[in-house]
């Protein structure tokens, strides 16, 4: 029997105008040059609510409350030498101006119209996007 190993990670819903926020990566060694949404690890002793936080902090310069989260879907996923589970947070408000504050990790920060999105973004990003986020969701991507 294997021991399972799985990490964490926070996706974050910013949404505004029918539009919503996307993030192209660059320097990370993960699917750089396509199209994701702020983002991030869930390190250790750390709550998925306050994970997204610190994630839209350090990388759209932004604050958001606790209460401002929903947790709108999970992805169980498989790359090629990990599993993650994937929480997706949608963002019903903010505060302060949205800024690429890791220019050196993400090449731009841009608002896309839904029905517009960008043909290079990473896949199971433009699922979570694309689902109703008026209740939980769930899937498994790389099985």
């Amino acid at each position: 029997m294997h021991t399972p190993i799985f990490y964490g990670a926070v996706h974050l819903l910013f949404f505004q105008d029918e539009r919503v926020l996307l993030l192209k990566r660059q320097n990370t060694g993960f699917e750089d040059g396509k199209w994701s949404v702020v983002a991030g690890r869930i390190d250790g002793g750390e709550e998925v609510k306050t994970a997204a936080i610190r994630e839209a902090k350090e990388e759209a310069g932004v604050d958001i409350l606790p209460e401002d989260l929903d947790i709108v879907g999970v992805i169980h996923r498989k790359n090629v030498s990990s599993e993650w589970i994937d929480f997706y947070l949608k963002v019903r408000a903010w505060q302060g101006e949205i800024t690429n504050i890791e220019p050196h990790k993400c090449e731009e920060l841009a608002w896309y119209h839904l029905r517009e999105l960008p043909d290079n973004m990473i896949g199971y990003i433009r699922q979570a996007i694309e689902k109703d986020h008026s209740r939980m969701w769930f899937e498994s991507v790389g099985w």
